[in-house]
């Protein structure tokens, strides 16, 4: 960390700060800042703690709705499932930490969010993540997968909450900077709902947990700045984990929740101490005075700024219920954790830091979490639109539907998982009733009631790099349809913005439209966002050229199922049931799979999204599974409807015959059939008795239906209706050792 004495001003850089923004501190200051108080204000207005780029932009999204029980400004969102019950839940990212040290980077992604779960008085009960690298023939991309799995696991299995579910999808625009973000459910009583705050003047602040270290040391500033060849040195940027040490940590303060002995509790993620304090201080508008002479400490001769801004893990803050100090303390001696009184909350709004006695630092709370906010001008990049509007005639069709459909079930996007996920205790707690890979979301059952809690996590980075706004509407839409594809209610949002360097008008322009295409599409399916987190800066810089990772705006969903014990999954449970195609989406090969894997490009207008037609086609099948009428479904996306059909059969380990509705008006009809990917389509597969119930169902919410065909045998045979030379029929073995070998051989 830098320890300068003068000119702080010509340094502001060294701090985290701009020229501007060092000239706004002495403004809200009256003074300059000493290097300790600069160094405070860089990490809280850095990006990765004060969204000073896209707070502007994110006060635009939905926050509220009949369900959210709390929304954004807290350490996670909670939605209401009934019963008296609410899900915590939250992503975050841990994408530049992952890209210099893809072990311990993805363990404490998963250690930092399931303390914001367990902060909001909730059990955490599940896991889930989304990941992205390059290409899998990269060593490098393979050295990042196998870390960051092995990462996940390693920590999620100790602490003992389950991984069960998630997404994998490579491009080269990856391959340096890759994508780790994890999100966290947790189970509470609405009244044992905890806030991050002080509380009153004369309330006491307790440090517990992990030592601090130099570990993690200026990770907010390190998150907030474009990945370069020299971000090797910035490893000390990274924390390590000790995933037992959480598992004690979360057991003491559930305990210290139920016996009524906090007031306000805050874990330390970004920014440590500094970004925790402010921030509980910040919502009771009252200022702490801190003592670093307590702070527990591993290393000698740490400075203040140092103490102040390590990440070291494991570490939470509580406000101490009056009259019940002792027996906070004791509880966690209970547990073999050390603890400190470090702070007493007073009424001067400031954050006072104390070294020997002596005040070091003193900085107002207000002006602490509100930085200044930057709304820039963007500006959609060239070589975008030329991308989006190519004449896709000019790609021949594929004169081999056969091998192009084993291709596409290689690509890493598509091709099963089951190498990565295998690694996970997906099964510890017994709550989950649809394993991963059996299904669009995974579910899990609420012990004590008939009440499911299904989650998922979502995006086509593709569709949002050829068109923003459509393509985050479309990562809303996709999450809602795989929740009512396992038959849930989609509740609520949280969002993880994956884009790069704001300040580059193409950048800001992504960022801004798919802020708008979440809104749009988080107002007309009901899922209003309870929170989330930014992660920009995801570019590499070499010399002159710089290469921004496709925007990525991961949509993690959660929903309810009122019965647990109807649910669906993808696989085909029965040799002749009939499959029905629902919902009007028209296929597109615009940023298709099949357009990239088959062709090598990624172009054309990703499929469009009819809102009100993808609540309908939901609602109809939530109906059906509900009402026990469906017990199988799929939804239609990457890779089209040959995918979605060949998913069904080889999860299900049988064979269909279906005809696929033919499509006219394009010189490649067939292929739009067969591989064109769509919004607001559904296959199901019920019993023959059955198919008058889902047709009815149809006709009274206005969804087309279309009967394709049924289940049956061990091959998979599927034809467009009046096109002999596009029939595909390979056996369903031969499928599954295309579709199993990818991951295999990546992960060894």
């Amino acid at each position: 960390m830098p320890d300068l004495k003068t000119g702080l001003r010509d340094s502001a850089s060294a701090f985290g700060l701009t020229t501007a923004e060092f000239d706004e501190v002495v403004l809200r200051l009256g003074r300059e800042p000493n290097a300790v108080e600069a160094g405070v204000f860089g990490a809280l207005w850095s990006e990765h703690c004060g969204y000073k780029n896209s707070r502007p932009l994110l006060r635009q999204l939905p926050t509220q709705g009949p369900a959210v029980l709390q929304g954004p400004g807290e350490n996670a969102g909670v939605v209401d499932i009934g019963e008296g019950l609410g899900v915590a839940f939250k992503m975050e990212s841990h994408n530049h930490p992952s890209a210099v040290e893809p072990v311990q980077g993805a363990a404490t992604g998963v250690g930092g969010i399931l303390r914001d779960i367990f902060a909001m008085g909730a059990r955490p009960f599940a896991v889930l993540d989304s990941l992205r690298f390059g290409e899998l023939t990269s060593p490098r991309s393979r050295h990042l997968l196998s870390g960051v799995v092995a990462g996940i696991a390693s920590y999620g299995n100790a602490v003992g909450v389950p991984t069960v579910g998630g997404e994998v999808e490579v491009n080269a625009c990856f391959e340096e900077n890759p994508l780790v973000n994890v999100m966290a459910l947790g189970l509470l009583r609405h009244s044992d709902l905890q806030r991050g705050t002080v509380g009153e003047v004369g309330n006491r602040l307790l440090y517990v947990g992990s030592r601090t270290g130099r570990d993690g040391l200026g990770g907010a500033v390190f998150a907030s700045a474009d990945l370069s060849v020299a971000s090797e040195a910035d490893r000390p940027a990274v924390q390590v984990g000790d995933p037992f040490m959480e598992k004690s940590l979360l057991e003491a303060c559930l305990e210290a929740y139920a016996r009524d002995l906090v007031a306000g509790v805050q874990d330390m993620g970004a920014a440590g101490l500094a970004s925790s304090v402010a921030e509980m201080a910040h919502r009771a508008g009252k200022g702490v005075d801190l003592d670093l002479d307590a702070v527990p400490r591993r290393e000698a001769g740490m400075t203040p700024l140092e103490v102040m801004l390590s990440e070291s893990q494991e570490r939470m803050m509580l406000t101490a219920r009056p009259g019940r100090e002792e027996e906070l303390l004791a509880l966690f001696a209970h547990y073999g954790l050390e603890a400190a009184w470090v702070g007493v909350v007073r009424d001067h709004g400031e954050l006072r830091l104390l070294v020997g006695g002596d005040v070091v630092a003193a900085m107002p709370v207000a002006a602490l979490n509100q930085p200044p906010e930057y709304v820039r001008e963007g500006r959609e990049d060239d070589i975008v639109v030329a991308a989006r509007q190519r004449d896709l005639a000019e790609f021949p069709a594929v004169d081999d539907p056969a091998g192009a459909l084993l291709t596409l079930l290689a690509a890493p996007t598509i091709a099963s998982k089951e190498p990565v996920y295998r690694r996970y205790d997906h099964q510890v707690m017994t709550n989950t009733v649809v394993l991963p890979g059996a299904a669009d979301a995974a579910v899990m059952r609420v012990k004590g009631t008939g009440l499911g809690v299904a989650a998922t996590v979502d995006c086509n980075s593709r569709y949002v790099y050829l068109s923003p706004r459509l393509g985050a509407a479309h990562a809303v839409a996709e999450a809602a349809r795989n929740l009512s594809c396992v038959g849930a209610e989609p509740l609520g949002v949280t969002d993880n913005l994956n884009f790069g360097n704001p300040t580059d008008p193409g950048v800001y322009h992504q960022l801004s439209e798919a802020v708008q295409g979440i809104r749009e599409a988080c107002l007309a399916l009901g899922t209003p966002v309870t929170g989330g987190n930014v992660s920009l800066y995801n570019q590499y810089v070499e010399g002159d050229v710089t290469r921004a990772v496709h925007p990525t705006p991961t949509i993690g969903m959660v929903g309810v199922l009122r019965d647990v014990s109807h649910r669906a999954t993808q696989g085909l449970k029965r040799r002749g049931d009939v499959l029905l195609l629902l919902g009007a989406g028209a296929p597109s090969l615009g940023a298709s799979e099949l357009l990239f894997r088959h062709h090598g490009v990624e172009a054309g207008t990703p499929p469009e999204l009819d809102l009100r037609a993808e609540a309908a086609v939901q609602r109809v099948v939530r109906r059906l599974i509900a009402g026990g009428a469906c017990d199988t479904a799929h939804d239609v996306s990457t890779g089209g409807l040959a995918v979605c059909l060949a998913e069904m059969a080889m999860t299900g380990g049988m064979g269909l015959t279906a005809s696929a509705p033919a499509m006219t008006g394009h010189e490649a009809g067939r292929d739009v059939a067969l591989f064109g990917e769509s919004s607001a389509r559904i296959v199901v597969a019920v019993v023959p008795e059955d198919v008058k119930t889902v047709l009815d169902a149809c006709r009274e919410d206005g969804v087309p239906a279309i009967r394709l065909g049924a289940s049956a045998g061990d091959r998979f045979r599927l034809v467009v209706q009046g096109r002999e030379d596009s029939a595909i029929d390979v056996a369903v073995e031969e499928m599954l050792a295309a579709w199993r070998a990818t991951f295999e051989g990546a992960l060894g």
